[in-house]
């Protein structure tokens, strides 16, 4: 049985973001990839959607330049033959504030010929705004009439 993609890809990604090695990576994502992280990008340029390869890495260059990763948890996974989900929690450092963040996210990806050919990532925006604010948000009070 061989490997599925997204180990690779896993990999090859924190690779990239940790250790700034983005050849591997390059090698595994289609030239029209699609790839998207829903999120703040007011508080965080690097997040939102992004087209084609060249686009991608330089989106991994900007995560790597204000995040380290620690450690991931899969805490649930699905693998087709050309595709994976997954819920999956972070422990990463803002590098600049040197911040931790614990963060959850599900992630999507689509694979054609063994590459990366789409990928969507949905963030717990909430949490993640709370702890790199340093603070609990308060929501209003909806009140209801019975």
């Amino acid at each position: 049985m061989t490997e599925h993609s997204l180990w690779r890809f896993s990999r090859a990604l924190h690779r990239a973001i940790n250790e700034r090695q983005h050849e591997d990576l390059a090698a595994l994502l289609d030239d029209d990839v699609e790839w998207a992280i829903y999120g703040p990008i007011d508080m965080f340029p690097f997040l939102g959607a992004r087209h084609g390869k060249s686009a991608v890495l330089e989106v991994i260059r900007q995560i790597a330049d204000n995040i380290r990763v620690h450690r991931f948890d899969r805490e649930t996974i699905m693998l087709g033959v050309d595709s994976a989900a997954s819920m999956l929690r972070y422990s990463l450092t803002l590098l600049d504030s040197n911040k931790p963040i614990s963060l959850r996210v599900a992630h999507f990806a689509q694979f054609k010929a063994g590459k990366l050919a789409s990928i969507r990532v949905l963030v717990d925006t909430f949490d993640l705004v709370e702890q790199a604010l340093g603070r609990h948000i308060h929501l209003p009070r909806i009140s209801t009439v019975a």
